[in-house]
């Protein structure tokens, strides 16, 4: 524990050019005693640590002294400009101790050729600030993500509809959106996007492949999810909701809100919104009832009241007490 603390120690020195005994015991969660002793110790060992007395003093290390003890790769520098949410840090495999190694990112990326966020954000695209746990499972994650480091081709076997079929990829990057993964690749047939839990299997292949120069990410993952919204199939329905409602109802990932305008009575919006099918817009309407009324068209409104009757007769006929 010590060996750590003096190491970030010396990179808060290296980083902030000076610092004072009362901030280094808050970062590092020790009393400034401690600090007294680590300094000592720094001495000891051959650091050039310099006590500036007075006010605006602080300890520092002596003009032109640069530790090279970050011990870092520009990929785990990369992983740690991540938001720090556990569940992608997890799935990724790049769990950290963010405190100490945002400190070795700062005195590591100084020696790297390009920026660590540009390559970051060549190859790992977070779409949305909210993580929802989707329950998938993606024992082929890891692979990809090296394949995707490493700019390796990669032969995949995967599941299309109810067929396994095989395609040898060029994997340029991975996206996480409300908790599932997808992996953005070139082909023999262009650029597909493959949902990586319906991938089975994933071979990380000798041969490497060149990054195309002028691919981005982010704008392909917007083009390749505007093309897929529009070729959804629509269906239009008009509904009053709940004021209380509507943002559960602007969250459902297949409804499309086209316009909303308030209602004469107070507390209702009317809303113009687009759903895929009939059986969607029925399911997704009574997942937020009874903040939400389908005033067309008439066969939705139908489909809505014939389930709400179904599930009120149900509970009128379960009239057998319970025991819990």
């Amino acid at each position: 524990m010590r060996a750590d603390r003096l190491l970030s120690i010396l990179l808060l020195l290296q980083n902030r050019g000076k610092i004072s005994s009362r901030e280094l015991a808050e970062t590092l969660e020790v009393s400034e005693r401690t600090i007294f002793r680590d300094m000592e110790a720094l001495g000891i060992a051959g650091i050039p640590v310099l006590a500036e007395r007075g006010r605006e003093g602080g300890w520092m290390l002596a003009e032109g002294y640069r530790t090279s003890l970050t011990g870092m790769t520009p990929k785990e520098i990369s992983a740690l400009l991540l938001p720090a949410d556990p569940a992608i840090l997890q799935a990724l495999g790049i769990q950290s101790e963010f405190s100490s190694a945002s400190r070795k990112l700062q005195a590591a990326s100084a020696r790297l050729p390009a920026s660590p966020l540009s390559v970051l954000n060549e190859r790992i695209h977070i779409d949305g600030a909210g993580w929802h746990p989707s329950g998938e499972t993606y024992p082929c994650l890891t692979a990809l993500q090296e394949a995707v480091w490493e700019e390796h081709k990669v032969r995949i076997g995967y599941l299309r509809g109810e067929e396994y079929a095989e395609r040898l990829i060029c994997p340029l990057g991975l996206v996480v959106k409300r908790g599932v993964w997808y992996v953005a690749a070139e082909t023999g047939e262009g650029m597909r996007t493959y949902r990586i839990s319906r991938i089975n299997s994933a071979e990380v292949m000798e041969e490497t492949f060149r990054r195309p120069a002028n691919f981005n990410l982010a704008d392909y993952w917007e083009a390749s999810t505007t093309a897929f919204k529009s070729s959804l199939p629509r269906y239009p329905a008009e509904l009053l909701v709940k004021e209380n409602a509507m943002n559960a109802l602007q969250k459902e990932r297949y409804v499309n809100i086209l316009q909303q305008t308030p209602d004469a009575r107070p507390g209702w919006i009317v809303v113009q919104a687009e759903f895929n099918t009939p059986e969607s817009a029925c399911r997704i309407i009574l997942s937020l009832s009874p903040g939400i009324i389908v005033a067309s068209p008439a066969e939705l409104a139908g489909s809505v009241e014939c389930s709400l009757r179904e599930a009120l007769l149900l509970y009128e006929n379960n009239t057998q007490p319970h025991s819990f």
